[in-house]
C-alpha cells in the first residue's frame, strides 16, 4: 500500500480499528480495568490478504461505561503458546462497542487462532487464514447468501462450520433483512423462537436499529459458529440497506420514512461495524468493491450492484397501458438496451476491467448478488396466469419442448408460444444487458472464462454464460439461500412438485443447466489449476439446530470446457 495512502487511511480510522503491524504488544491484562465485559456475540475475522486478516469482535462493558479496553492476540497454535502479534484495542459506544484489528505482516497460507480478553473475561478462540501466495494448486470456498431471521436458524451456517475442508467464505449478501417483524417471511417466527424486540420489530431505518437488527442476527448459534471458525469476505446485497436499493432510492424506502441517503449512511455505517472488512477511508463511503489474490490460481473481484452505480429497475408495469393494458414495446426496449444503463457505474466497472487485465492468474471470478446469466422465461407464463397456475402452464411448455427434442411434431403455434420469451427478473443482470455484453466482452478478449458468483434469489441455479450471439463467456454458480423462502413458497408447492418444476424449467431456459427451487442451503466451490468443483449443499431443516446435509449437487468444468 502506497505510504501516503496508508497514513490518510490510519488517520481516518482512528478509533474505530487498531493496525498492527510486526510490534507485539504487553502479552497480559494487566492494568485492565475490571469493569465485567460481554463477549455475546462472539469473535469473527475477514478481508484476508496473503500477509494481513481483519479480527472482530463486540465487547460490551457492564452499565453506562462509554468504552472498554481488550487485549487481543493472535497465535500459531491453538493453545496460545506461540503468540505472533498482540495489543490492545478499545470498545466505544459510538461504534456500538465493536472492535477491529488489522493485524498486518504475517505469513501466507498457515491457520492462525486469535482471541479478545479483559482482566475478568475471555472471548471464545477464532480460527483465520490469510490468502496463499505464489503457486497454488487447490482452493476451496464456501458461497452463501440471504439469511433471514424469522424464517428459520441459520443451519447452513451451522452445518458448513464443522467442515474443515473449506478454506475461506463469502457472503454475497442479504446478510440481514430490514422487514418488520410482521413482515416479509416472518409466518412462523414466533413458533421458532425467532421474534424481533419490540425496539427492534418495526422496519429498520436508522443506525439504532440498524445495529440492533445486526445485534440479534449474531446470536444465531450457526452464524456465530461460522464466524468463528473460518475468515469471512463479504459484500452486501440490497437488504442491508432497503429492498431493490439503487443508487438514489429502493423499492423498499418510502418518501415519509426520511432521506434516503441518511438511511443508506446508517445502514452501510452499521454494516461496517459488525462485518469482519475494512472499511474505506469513511465509515458511510459505499466503495466496497475490492479484489482478492489467491496465488497464480485465483483473482476474486468483489463487485457491489446495488449501491455505488446502480440505475433504478426497469419494470414492464411502467411500460403498461393502465387502462388498455396495451405494452409500450418499442419504449421498454429503448429504455432497456440503453448503452449508458449501467449496474455497476462507471468507476466500479474501470477498475474491474483494469483488475482482468493486469491479472495473469488462472481463474477470473465475480463475486457478486444478482443472476449474470440470461433467464428468458415463454413469455406466457408471466402473462396474466394467475400463480397459482404457473407450475402447470411451465409442464405444458415443457412437454413441448419434450416434443421438439424427440423430433415429434409440433405446430408453429406451439413453436411460437417456446420462442416468445421475456425476461422473468429486471432487477438482475437481463435488466442491465448492453453492459453485461461489454463485461463479457473483457473476458472473451482476455480469453479466460469467466465464473460467476451469484446470491439473491433464494435458489440453487448453474447457468451457461453466453453472449448475445451466443459465444461462450464461462458459468454462473447461483447459491440457495440460508433461510429465505424460495420459488416453492411464491408458487406454493410441496417438495415433489418443486423437484418436478425444477426439471422442466432447464428444457425452457436455454442457458440454464441446474436449477433447485425448494432447498435451503449452500454452496462450495473448489479451484484447481485443471478444474473448477462446485456443489450445491441442502441442509435438512431450518425449523431446529439438529441439521445434517440432505442431498448434494455436484458440476465439475474445465477452462476449455466453459469456452466452448
Amino acid at each position: 500500500m502506497d505510504r501516503r495512502l496508508f497514513l490518510k487511511l490510519s488517520a481516518a480510522l482512528s478509533g474505530s480499528m487498531v493496525i498492527s503491524t510486526g510490534l507485539t504488544g504487553c502479552s497480559s491484562t494487566a492494568g485492565l480495568p475490571e469493569n465485567p465485559v460481554s463477549f455475546s456475540h462472539g469473535v469473527a475475522s475477514g478481508d484476508p490478504s496473503a500477509d494481513s486478516i481483519i479480527l472482530w469482535t463486540r465487547a460490551v462493558p457492564a452499565g453506562d461505561s462509554p468504552s472498554a479496553t481488550v487485549f487481543w492476540e493472535i497465535a500459531a497454535d491453538s493453545n496460545f503458546s506461540d503468540i505472533i502479534r498482540s495489543g490492545h484495542a478499545k470498545a466505544i459506544a459510538a461504534r456500538d462497542y465493536t472492535v477491529k484489528v488489522d493485524v498486518r505482516e504475517l505469513s501466507p497460507s498457515p491457520r492462525y487462532f486469535y482471541r479478545f480478553s479483559t482482566a475478568t473475561e475471555t472471548s471464545p478462540a477464532g480460527k483465520t487464514l490469510t490468502l496463499p501466495a505464489g503457486q497454488v494448486d487447490n482452493v476451496k470456498l464456501g458461497l452463501f447468501s440471504c439469511s433471514n431471521y424469522p424464517a428459520g436458524f441459520f443451519t447452513p451456517y451451522l452445518a458448513a462450520s464443522a467442515d474443515e475442508s473449506i478454506d475461506f467464505v463469502l457472503h454475497l449478501g442479504d446478510y440481514i433483512y430490514e422487514y418488520a417483524g410482521d413482515g416479509y417471511a416472518t409466518e412462523r417466527a414466533a413458533e421458532l423462537g425467532r421474534t424481533f424486540a419490540t425496539d427492534n420489530n418495526e422496519e429498520i431505518i436508522t443506525l439504532a436499529d440498524y445495529r440492533n437488527r445486526y445485534a440479534i442476527y449474531r446470536t444465531d448459534k450457526g452464524l456465530k459458529a461460522l464466524h468463528q471458525n473460518k475468515p469471512w469476505i463479504v459484500v452486501w446485497d440490497d437488504h442491508e440497506v432497503a429492498n431493490d436499493t439503487y443508487t438514489t432510492g429502493g423499492e423498499n424506502h418510502q418518501p415519509d420514512e426520511g432521506d434516503f441517503f441518511k438511511r443508506r449512511a446508517a445502514a452501510v455505517q452499521a454494516y461496517y461495524e459488525w462485518l469482519p472488512i475494512r472499511p474505506p477511508v469513511s465509515d458511510t463511503d459505499p466503495t466496497i468493491y475490492r479484489t482478492f489474490e489467491f496465488g497464480d490460481l485465483l483473482s476474486l473481484y468483489m463487485l457491489d450492484t446495488r449501491i455505488i452505480g446502480r440505475d433504478k429497475q426497469l419494470s414492464y408495469a411502467a411500460f403498461t397501458d393502465e387502462e388498455t393494458g396495451q405494452f409500450d414495446d418499442i419504449g421498454f426496449t429503448a429504455a432497456l438496451m440503453a448503452e449508458d444503463r449501467t449496474m455497476l457505474g462507471l468507476q466500479q466497472r474501470d477498475w474491474l476491467f483494469e483488475s482482468l487485465e493486469k491479472s495473469k492468474a488462472t481463474w477470473q471470478v465475480l463475486g457478486q448478488q444478482v443472476l449474470m446469466g440470461k433467464m428468458f422465461f415463454p413469455a406466457e407464463i408471466f402473462s396474466g396466469t394467475p400463480r397459482e397456475e404457473i407450475p402447470s402452464k411451465i409442464h405444458d411448455l415443457a412437454d413441448i419442448r419434450r416434443k421438439q427434442i424427440a423430433g415429434q411434431p409440433v405446430s408453429d403455434e406451439e413453436t411460437a408460444r417456446l420462442n416468445t420469451t421475456m425476461a422473468y427478473n429486471l432487477d438482475a443482470w437481463d435488466g442491465y444487458p448492453a453492459e453485461r455484453e461489454t463485461v463479457y466482452k473483457q473476458f472473451r478478449e482476455k480469453g479466460k472464462a469467466a465464473v460467476v458468483f451469484a446470491g439473491d434469489t433464494h435458489n440453487g441455479w448453474c447457468n451457461k454464460l453466453t453472449t448475445g450471439d451466443n459465444q461462450a463467456v464461462g458459468i454462473e454458480f447461483g447459491t440457495s439461500s440460508v433461510s429465505s423462502p424460495g420459488m416453492e413458497s411464491y408458487l406454493t408447492m410441496d417438495n415433489n412438485e418443486a423437484h418436478r418444476l425444477a426439471q422442466a424449467l432447464p428444457l425452457l431456459v436455454k442457458d440454464l443447466e441446474y436449477c433447485n427451487l425448494n432447498l435451503r442451503g449452500y454452496m462450495t466451490v473448489t479451484f484447481t489449476p485443471l478444474e473448477v468443483e462446485a456443489n450445491w449443499l441442502y441442509v435438512s431443516t431450518i425449523s431446529s439446530e439438529d441439521v445434517h446435509i440432505a442431498s448434494v449437487h455436484t458440476a465439475r468444468f474445465t477452462q476449455a470446457e466453459l469456452l466452448s
